[in-house]
């Protein structure tokens, strides 16, 4: 079972809490970890600039990945929202069998 972490900045607090209960209500994470007063710095338009984002963790399953991401477009509000999965290449057989559990 391959299994992925989707990292995905958003520029609030509510925003994280929307996209969270419709991941979690339609199955599609087993968790999501929200972080706040992440510092972000990048290049926009030309400009560098500097924003304070909610760093999103969405652990789920590899199937679910076109599904979080038709979520994530849908209530984001940056033109270009940060959708990054990352493989997990390891983890315990019990935290293993309850995302899947929990994903299904």
């Amino acid at each position: 079972m391959d299994i992925i972490v989707i990292y995905c900045t958003v520029p609030d607090k509510k925003i994280a809490k929307d996209i969270t209960k419709v991941l979690m209500k339609h199955h599609l994470a087993a968790c999501v970890s929200m972080i706040e007063n992440v510092k972000s710095t990048f290049s926009w338009e030309g400009e560098i600039c500097e924003e304070k984002e909610v760093l999103l963790m969405i652990k789920t399953r590899r199937a679910n990945y076109g599904k979080v991401k038709l979520v994530i477009e849908d209530l984001h509000t940056y033109a270009v929202p940060e959708i990054i999965a990352l493989p997990i290449v390891d983890c315990s057989e019990d935290y293993l069998k309850w995302l899947v559990h929990e994903t299904e």
